[in-house]
């Protein structure tokens, strides 16, 4: 990459953190070692000079990735960046990705409030994007869900830290040539080559089939987060005739299914336990649709009237023949 593209790559995310609120803001980025952040990391300590702190997570699951932090450390000496490399030891096993995720953002979080950093800023980018709204869409995923991530969030487990993705319209090619005109070498995990991953699969799906624009995959996810806020908004409008009291909620639904869905998703979060799935509350919709009294999740829904009225579900009560027959 001339030295021209490269300014004008820095340039375009400094603008791009800057319509995202981070100006001024002491920036923590998450770097693994692969070419996605390393082009990240080059990217910012020419964009936010003085304003980052680096840091790379270790799960413990591949002897090559302290390795892999030693290489960014030297990195980010080299460009006068601090860093810090996180350790952590997580079991391998089921779900593993999933919980190597949540324990990430958790020792993130951690290591953010002890430097005083104010938001985190991944790597995230287009094709990623595009495979997680195939992954949703192969899952049957509702609105929600298909809306993928959003350029500003929180960090998971971490409400009231920002997180910031100014890559998202990127593409991964983009960022390995980055990476290839500065010289940076970055690491292979061969995870990212294993098949046993749903997102590998996805990925190489996508790559294979030049029919599919990845691109307009990412843009298309862009616009349904959209549509999302906007359902958002009539939920809160809804909501506004929701009548609560200390132990009942009384609900006179006006507004179209998917709008009602939503409400009752959060009676659920008022007086109810757990996280029920998007099916089930469908069905319970459809109950009291039918004017049908229903409980899910710890809520009893009576729906035999036009307003619906909604109490905390008494204790289960354990049966003594079936009790006695287990014994």
């Amino acid at each position: 990459m001339p030295g021209d593209a490269l300014i004008g790559a820095r340039a375009r995310l400094a603008a791009r953190l800057s319509a995202l609120g981070g100006d001024g803001l002491r920036i923590a980025l998450a770097v693994s070692g692969g070419p996605d952040s390393l082009a990240l990391l080059a990217l910012a300590a020419g964009a936010a000079p003085g304003r980052i702190h680096c840091a790379t997570v270790d799960h413990g699951l591949r002897t090559e990735a302290a390795d892999e932090a030693a290489m960014v450390a030297t990195l980010c000496a080299r460009l006068g960046v601090p860093h810090r490399t996180l350790a952590i030891n997580l079991a391998p096993g089921s779900a593993v990705q999933a919980r190597a995720r949540d324990a990430r953002y958790a020792v993130l979080a951690a290591w953010m409030r002890e430097e005083g950093l104010d938001a985190l800023v991944t790597a995230h980018h287009a094709d990623d994007q595009a495979e997680t709204l195939v992954m949703r869409l192969n899952r049957g995923a509702g609105l929600r869900g298909l809306a993928a991530m959003r350029p500003a969030a929180t960090v998971p487990g971490a409400p009231s830290i920002p997180l910031l993705r100014p890559l998202l319209d990127w593409r991964r090619a983009e960022l390995a040539e980055l990476c290839r005109a500065a010289g940076i070498v970055p690491a292979q995990d061969p995870s990212n080559r294993d098949r046993e991953y749903e997102r590998v699969r996805v990925r190489e799906g996508l790559s294979g089939a030049d029919w599919i624009d990845s691109a307009g995959l990412a843009a298309s996810a862009s616009r349904l987060a959209e549509a999302d806020d906007a359902l958002e908004w009539a939920v809160d409008v809804e909501w506004r005739d929701v009548a609560q009291r200390p132990l009942e909620i009384s609900y006179s639904p006006r507004a179209p299914r998917a709008v009602r869905m939503r409400v009752l998703e959060r009676i659920v979060a008022v007086i109810g336990s757990g996280n029920p799935r998007g099916s089930e509350i469908a069905r319970w919709l459809d109950s009291l649709e039918s004017g049908e009294t229903a409980t899910l999740a710890g809520v009893r829904a009576e729906g035999r009237e036009s307003t619906w009225r909604f109490t905390k579900a008494p204790p289960h009560r354990a049966n003594p023949a079936t009790d006695h027959q287990q014994r």
